[in-house]
């Protein structure tokens, strides 16, 4: 019994003690080093420069500069690009808003800024004894003609003049007696018509007219149904000043005229009741107003320092010049 207890035990021993299979043990990979990001400065550019100065009104006409080349808005539309120095010119349409927008971007960077825009009020001009026909045309003959003309007129509102007329403050264009405001709702023979988008100075037919400003003859015709005698003269850009009803025309389409050059005489050709200037302006698609830009344009002259004072001759009588504390 003792024999077979110690023969156990000794087994017991050598089972305990036996050694254990070796284990399979995997090496642990090494991490590769990250290299910690370099510092990167982030670079934000600094705003394009935008400066405006001029009529801010209604019917009311600006400079502005910026860099040059730099793409132009106006109100969310497209409105091309400053020219080779920054300059661009934008104006406000009659019924414009309390506020303009205008953004301009560059080549790395871009401005956005608002402008407020102040409001006016216009009278109704009642006119009385017109010819039915020249107030509402029914002829076909006459009717075919006004289209071909508006055609006319159309393409040359395209025109956009490389250069910077703009910059030379308005002269007034003609002496005599104001007989018509702008943007005054007109009322034809007792029917309500569109507003009236010129400036009427009656004066005695013959009277020269002479450029307010440099620019290109967009326009010469010497017999258009409502204007008769025209002449569309574009200062840059797009901002056109129109001269209607003119007995004479000193120039031709294409001819680049200074300021003070004459550009015809006063008459009263077309559809009209006595010899005037009606003086008018459109800056692409909207209606200005030219008296504005006396007082306008004078001031983003001055602003800018683009040059002396320049004198813009007598007012014609009767005139008053439209402030916003008049209203």
């Amino acid at each position: 019994m003792r024999v077979a207890l110690a023969s156990i035990l000794a087994l017991a021993v050598v089972a305990c003690g036996a050694p254990q299979a070796a284990q399979t043990t995997l090496p642990v990979p090494t991490p590769s080093p990250v290299e910690a990001p370099a510092d990167t400065a982030v670079v934000v550019p600094a705003p394009i420069a935008l400066e405006c100065a001029g009529a801010f009104a209604q019917g009311g006409v600006i400079v502005c500069r910026t860099e040059a080349g730099a793409a132009v808005r106006v109100d969310d539309v497209d409105r091309g690009r400053a020219d080779a120095s920054g300059w661009f010119v934008a104006g406000f349409d009659r019924d414009a808003p309390a506020a303009a927008k205008i953004e301009v971007r560059g080549t790395n960077a871009a401005r956005e800024r608002s402008f407020a825009i102040a409001p006016r009020q216009f009278s109704i001009q009642r006119i009385d004894g017109l010819p039915p026909e020249t107030v509402t045309p029914t002829d076909p003959a006459v009717l075919a003609r006004i289209a071909r003309e508006t055609e006319i007129k159309n393409r040359a509102r395209e025109s956009r003049a490389v250069l910077q007329g703009y910059n030379d403050a308005f002269l007034w264009p003609v002496g005599g007696r104001m007989s018509g405001a702008w943007g005054n709702q007109r009322v034809l023979n007792g029917e309500p018509r569109t507003p009236h988008y010129g400036i009427d100075i009656a004066a005695p037919t013959g009277t020269p007219i002479r450029a307010p400003a440099a620019g290109v003859i967009a326009l010469a015709e010497k017999d258009l149904h409502f204007e008769g005698g025209l002449i569309m003269l574009d200062h840059g850009q797009g901002l056109i000043t129109y001269y209607l009803h003119m007995s004479r025309l000193d120039v031709a389409q294409g001819e680049t005229v200074a300021q003070g050059q004459s550009l015809g005489a006063v008459g009263r050709s077309g559809r009209t009741t006595g010899p005037h200037l009606c003086w008018r302006m459109r800056w692409r698609d909207r209606n200005l107003d030219p008296s504005l830009a006396i007082h306008g344009l004078a001031v983003a002259r001055a602003h800018f320092g683009a040059g002396a004072s320049v004198d813009p001759g007598a007012a014609p009588a009767g005139f008053v010049q439209w402030t916003q504390a008049a209203e």
